[in-house]
């Protein structure tokens, strides 16, 4: 390995000039990167659960506080050194171990990006069933879609690729015009569900599964647990990746302050959107509709669906390139700076977002959750685990620049590997196995012990505790492997 195989431009450190980013750029970025269908379909799976409406609330609030803390502290390497996530690896995993931190992040960015593209060209093919009836209807082909929805989610793939291709700068331009579109239909959407439900007392009066005498009674902490571990998986991805933004701060508390700001009232306001709407359409429609393009076909004004669309296609772009693009194409090209660049980091992004089939993913409430958020989370927490530990415990916020780009430097360990991480990472994830191949329905949930499919439920928790413990005894034994 030389040095010319560690670094390119991208994942260079930024230089001083450039870190111009202030508070309101990060309150800015979450509120645009939370105004999203996914969140409003986040709260909605929770009330399809059976949670009343302000538990689902107060779930996704406390999922949110608490992944806040893994954002700011990994953010701080970032800002304090300019350096970008896949390189703030390299203290932790070694200069070549980095790689697979990098691409575990790359990888569930890849199905993100597969979900809101679906999202987007879902969008566009309902709309369009509404003037043009063909595209609503047809068989499904081998892949579980019909080919209208097939094109529809191939050309608003295409336009991603277009603004990959355009750069990076036009992610702003797109976040700037995406948050009042979002939001604004968002709140139309409350408007519209407060008048046709006679109110927010009929609308917020459904009770609790939960409650005394309801179908779920006593079972709340059974679907609570891995609901907040759900919700804490929803951003596990940029707790980790948080410092390929936060490498542009002016400051330490200008990254603080806005993501602090940004985050968790931005989650809970789109999210009371996306239950409100959805509490209503049990009483407007006689049944639960937890997506809202479901709910916006029903309206049947030309102008409205328009707009609509047109506000979905851009929200949805903005919120997909920003959240499921920086850090995957970086992490590529982390794999190979000398050859993948930032927009062949985004092509292959793309290309292994259709090979995921991201419907699949979103195709009912329980398998978004519990499979895809929480499953994910369980590789994603000891990574951070491992992260924090290494960064805030053992080397006190001290890291020797110029070895995380040298091949012989201090970060090289055993040939680029570090042992110990590697070894930490795997002691964390293998107690999350059995649950997860559990729910996933590949193994028999009777053959699983009980107190495996427990600890699941606390996925990224667990693997985040286990594996911070496990990083710092093995660094002790192992100081310099």
């Amino acid at each position: 390995m030389n040095a010319g195989d560690l670094q390119n431009p991208d994942l260079a450190p930024v230089p001083p000039e450039r870190r111009t980013w202030r508070v309101g750029s990060y309150a800015a970025l979450w509120i645009s990167m939370s105004a999203c269908v996914p969140t409003y379909m986040l709260a909605s799976s929770l009330v399809g659960g059976g949670m009343n409406w302000w538990e689902a609330i107060l779930t996704i609030f406390l999922g949110n506080a608490i992944v806040l803390v893994p954002i700011l502290l990994n953010a701080h390497a970032g800002t304090r050194y300019g350096i970008p996530f896949p390189v703030f690896c390299r203290a932790s995993f070694g200069t070549r171990g980095a790689n697979i931190p990098a691409l575990l992040r790359a990888f569930v960015a890849c199905g993100w990006f597969g979900i809101q593209t679906w999202i987007g060209g879902d969008a566009i093919c309902k709309i369009l069933g509404v003037f043009f009836p063909s595209f609503a209807g047809g068989a499904a082909n081998a892949l579980g879609i019909t080919l209208p929805q097939f094109g529809c989610f191939m050309a608003f793939w295409a336009i991603n690729m277009w603004v990959v291709y355009k750069g990076i700068d036009s992610i702003r331009i797109l976040l700037n015009i995406k948050a009042p579109l979002l939001i604004v239909l968002g709140l139309v959407f409350l408007g519209w569900a407060y008048r046709s439900a006679g109110g927010f007392g009929p609308m917020l009066s459904q009770p609790s599964a939960f409650d005394p005498g309801q179908p779920k009674a006593g079972q709340f902490m059974a679907f609570f647990i891995p609901g907040l571990t759900g919700m804490v998986g929803f951003w596990a991805t940029l707790s980790l990746n948080i410092p390929d933004f936060s490498r542009y701060a002016a400051s330490q508390r200008d990254q603080v302050l806005g993501q602090a700001l940004g985050l968790p009232l931005a989650m809970a306001f789109y999210s009371f959107i996306g239950v409100a709407v959805t509490s209503a359409t049990v009483i407007i429609f006689g049944h639960t509709i937890w997506n809202p393009i479901d709910v916006l076909v029903r309206f049947r004004n030309p102008a409205v669906l328009i707009v609509a669309m047109v506000a979905l296609c851009i929200a949805t772009l903005a919120t997909n390139i920003a959240a499921n693009v920086v850090s995957p194409a970086n992490d590529f090209s982390h794999l190979a700076p000398r050859r993948i660049s930032f927009r062949m980091g985004g092509l292959i992004t793309g290309i292994i977002g259709i090979v995921m089939m991201p419907w699949k993913l979103v195709a009912d409430p329980s398998g978004y959750i519990f499979t895809w958020l929480v499953g994910y989370s369980a590789l994603l927490g000891p990574v951070g685990g491992i992260m924090i530990a290494d960064y805030f415990v053992l080397r006190r916020r001290v890291l020797d620049v110029p070895a995380l780009y040298d091949p012989d430097g201090c970060y090289r360990y055993t040939g680029g590997w570090s042992l110990v991480a590697i070894a930490a990472f795997a002691v964390a994830v293998v107690p999350n196995l059995p649950g997860f191949l559990a729910q996933a329905g590949w193994i028999d949930r009777s053959r699983v012990p009980p107190v495996l499919i427990g600890v699941y439920g606390y996925a990224w928790f667990a693997g985040f505790a286990i594996a911070f413990v496990a990083y710092l005894a093995l660094r002790k034994l192992a100081p310099r492997k």
